[in-house]
């Protein structure tokens, strides 16, 4: 049963008590990210996040760390697109000590000088590392072909450039307009009662912020194809196609498609580019939603030889699911894998508080798991062909990253 509670701030807490488990999960959400950014501070929302880990007024860097390995925890954060956050995992009896660290992180961060230049390197060599795995750029290279000059196009990491503006007074000011009470969900699973959120309220229900929060705007969907010459082994091809919201009706019937697709070694494109032509070790798709709008992508890597065929390969293969539509088989098969991949993953602390704390922080509601697999079992084939006619036409985006840098002729 999830207790929802909302502070007198506006600031959100929601728990779950798992009494069958010995470990609590604490996750602060932030509703902000990369898309909250403009070309000048891009990266600030992830370079916050770093340094929340490396000193308050009153723990050091090395203490927040000692903190969380004297009592066997784990303490971690990533920033997404659009939301932060910072969890910890512990054992039940050190749930409280834990919410005081995370807690004293949040409102007590100093952002010292020396720490900052240290973590600006630290940060630019992750921005290193990520340039020399294309196969993990070229999937933020299709952001940009695909949401343009708008923030949702930005790099998750920012660059090296906007990385060396970043000061302690700029990450205070991003903070006093970002991580506002109304922005801010607190989600707690595991073997807790419900007087921790009293705890809770403690520490986040009375502070205050006078900023008021930016209203989003929409992006429109481009057609653009971006190509990056690059000394690799092979060419990374990514298709940008719409997608769906967060919370849309259509969502289950989506992530169904996407299964049958390229979500799973039995998809589509896997038999069709890998088991049948063998063009491709690593091909697949995926869906991201996003507050108001959202994407399919396929992603595939061949070598440069054959990337004409591995494009005409992933046309012919949704040219078929658009024509011939979805089997029986299909869709009853991938509604089970669904349905148990759900329930598996539900298993654990960690990912119960991850998915009370984004339903609440992107939906503000919460349905149960039987509520969810039942959505599931209501998908139907014509739900399912209908968004492959609606999806899969010849308006997608299009990014490579490949030795010569050369899209396929004509395409």
């Amino acid at each position: 049963m999830i207790k929802k509670y909302t502070c007198q701030n506006g600031a959100r807490i929601v728990l779950e008590n798992i009494p069958s488990v010995r470990s609590v999960a604490i996750g602060i959400w932030i509703k902000t990210g990369s898309r909250n950014e403009n070309e000048q501070n891009n990266g600030i929302s992830h370079f916050l996040e770093h340094m929340f880990f490396k000193g308050t007024t009153n723990r050091s860097a090395k203490e927040i760390a000692e903190s969380f390995d004297s009592i066997g925890g784990q303490v971690n954060a990533f920033t997404s697109k659009e939301y932060t956050c910072y969890y910890a995992k512990v054992l039940d009896e050190h749930a409280t000590y834990a919410l005081d660290i995370l807690s004293d992180m949040f409102f007590n961060s100093v952002f010292d000088e020396e720490e900052l230049q240290k973590e600006k390197n630290v940060v630019l060599e992750e921005i290193k590392m990520y340039e020399d795995t294309p196969d993990d750029i070229v999937h933020d290279l299709l952001s940009k072909a695909t949401f343009g000059q708008h923030s949702l196009g930005y790099p998750i990491l920012g660059t090296e450039e906007t990385l060396e503006t970043f000061t302690g007074e700029a990450l205070r000011d991003y903070m006093k307009n970002t991580y506002t009470p109304e922005n801010v969900v607190i989600s707690v699973a595991g073997n807790i009662n419900e007087s921790f959120i009293k705890d809770v309220e403690q520490q986040f229900g009375s502070y205050e912020s006078e900023v008021s929060v930016d209203e989003l705007t929409t992006p429109s969907f481009h057609t653009d194809k971006l190509v990056r010459k690059k000394e690799t082994e092979q060419a990374h091809l990514c298709m940008g196609f719409n997608g769906l919201p967060v919370g849309h009706k259509d969502i289950y019937s989506l992530i169904v498609l996407n299964n049958i697709l390229g979500g799973s070694m039995s998809s589509r494109l896997f038999q069709e580019v890998r088991e049948k032509r063998g063009l491709a070790y690593s091909i697949f798709s995926y869906h991201s939603s996003y507050q108001d709008n959202g994407m399919v992508t396929i992603y595939g890597g061949t070598g440069k030889h054959q990337l004409e065929t591995l494009f005409e390969t992933v046309q012919e293969t949704l040219l078929d699911l658009k024509n011939d539509g979805i089997s029986t088989k299909e869709l009853k098969n991938n509604k089970e894998q669904m349905k148990g991949n759900l329930t598996l993953s539900l298993e654990s602390t960690n990912s119960r508080m991850s998915r009370n704390g984004k339903n609440e922080l992107l939906l503000k509601r919460h349905r149960s798991l039987d509520e969810v697999l039942l959505d599931i079992d209501s998908v139907s084939e014509e739900s399912v062909n209908r968004l492959a006619r609606e999806l899969f036409t010849e308006q997608f985006s299009t990014a490579l990253i490949s030795p010569d840098g050369i899209l396929p002729v004509g395409k």
